[in-house]
């Protein structure tokens, strides 16, 4: 479970913006929204191109968001939201992923993933900080 930085200024509902993530995931190339429950996914991932597509299984506002893929490389996750005082919350994400290439497995074992994944939730942080307010929401629940 990777956690961020205390992030201020609605961090669920900017995580809700999944089009924004390439402006603070560093692989992410594009995000598409297809529904209220199907993203699809293209990143760049060790100069390899990728794309998947998930279904969110579960979305409570201000608590969780967690998915699974539907289609591509096998991933599934959970990001929570937790206050933790005055207008800042803790963003943990938990994510399980398979690799494909033993480059893949190679980096897993190294540390690559979670140390990418820490990067984003800083970077996610200083989006937010520095935009002072979400760009977006969707309040909506997926039980």
């Amino acid at each position: 479970m990777r956690r961020s930085p205390y992030t201020p200024y609605g961090p669920y509902n900017q995580w809700t913006q999944f089009e924004d993530f390439p402006s603070f995931m560093e692989n992410v190339v594009e995000v598409r929204q297809i529904d209220d429950s199907h993203v699809h996914w293209h990143a760049e991932i060790g100069g390899k191109h990728k794309e998947w597509d998930t279904e969110i299984v579960e979305q409570i506002p201000d608590r969780r968001i967690a998915w699974r893929t539907t289609a591509g490389p096998e991933n599934h996750g959970i990001v929570s939201f937790e206050p933790v005082g005055g207008d800042r919350t803790r963003v943990s994400v938990d994510i399980e992923y398979q690799p494909e290439t033993t480059m893949e497995k190679v980096g897993g074992m190294l540390g690559m993933v979670s140390s990418n994944v820490d990067e984003d939730l800083e970077n996610f942080r200083d989006f937010l900080e520095s935009r002072g307010h979400e760009t977006g929401a969707w309040r909506g629940e997926i039980h």
